[in-house]
């Protein structure tokens, strides 16, 4: 049986997010973000949902989130869902879905400017949307074009 495991969510931070670290010193970023989802219905009337969701980071990338990120603050992320289970204090069988982040994106300021940035698994830098990619060579100018 073929199975795929990917997540891509763009939302609003719904807290500040918590950071912590394991005993083996890694640092994990818990947070929560809110994505909405806008649709008309048969008479044409504008409906809208909200999915709140939790997240979790971790490594360079939960210290980054921590850092630079707060509540209402836009984020993109990419990961992957993690379905955890556990028995509460009372005894009961609790289960919860999270997103774990492998990539993610800055999508902007509390001032609405584009603030760019992000981090790829790993932890390298990802493109900011503020800067244009690098060119390794100049175009070919004049005669020099091959058509």
């Amino acid at each position: 049986m073929a199975s795929y495991n990917r997540v891509i969510l763009a939302g609003n931070l719904t807290r500040d997010p918590q950071l912590t670290y394991t005993p083996s010193n890694t640092a994990v970023c818990k947070f929560g973000i809110a994505t909405n989802r806008r649709w008309r219905d048969r008479d044409g009337n504008q409906k809208e949902s909200v999915c709140f969701v939790d997240v979790t980071a971790f490594g360079k990338q939960g210290e980054v989130i921590n850092q630079y990120m707060s509540k209402g603050r836009g984020i993109l992320i990419e990961g992957y869902l993690n379905y955890q289970q556990w028995t509460d204090k009372e005894g009961k069988n609790r289960s919860k879905l999270d997103v774990v982040v492998e990539n993610f994106q800055f999508l902007g300021d509390p001032v609405g400017r584009a603030a760019g940035g992000g981090y790829a698994r790993g932890g390298q830098p990802g493109p900011s949307v503020d800067e244009p990619p690098p060119m390794d060579d100049e175009p070919p100018q004049g005669d020099d074009i091959p058509f």
